[in-house]
């Protein structure tokens, strides 16, 4: 079992940066790949990030790619979404997830999720 919480959403104005972080219990995080999806009101739940579980490899949408950074402290059990250049159309809720079947661009594949934080991004 793994619980995941949320943090770091909040308002900032465009071309401005946050860091949201994503706090996990339980031993085995290390085994899980990391996600990150966002979903806007009236939209679908969209990928965002994944992380491998090692923290080897790294996957983007195309439409953060270059400006958004996952991360991930073991240590810590702690994922990380460094987001900056922020633009309006990144405002949404943010989520984290996990999943033991690899890091993955679906939803569906992953099994533990977050509560949620909200970014705000104003014109």
């Amino acid at each position: 079992q793994l619980q995941l919480v949320g943090s770091g959403g909040g308002l900032v104005q465009a071309g401005g940066s946050l860091r949201l972080s994503c706090a996990a219990s339980g031993r085995t995080f290390g085994t899980y790949a990391m996600g990150w999806f966002r979903q806007a009101p009236g939209k679908e739940r969209e990928f965002v990030a994944a992380i491998t579980g090692g923290g080897g490899s790294t996957y983007y949408a195309d439409s953060v790619k270059g400006r958004f950074t996952i991360s991930r402290d073991s240590a810590k059990k702690t994922s990380y979404l460094q987001m900056n250049s922020l633009k309006p159309e990144d405002t949404a809720v943010y989520y984290c997830a996990a999943t033991y079947r690899g890091a993955s661009m679906l939803v569906n594949e992953y099994n533990y999720w977050g509560q949620g934080t909200q970014v705000t991004v104003s014109s």
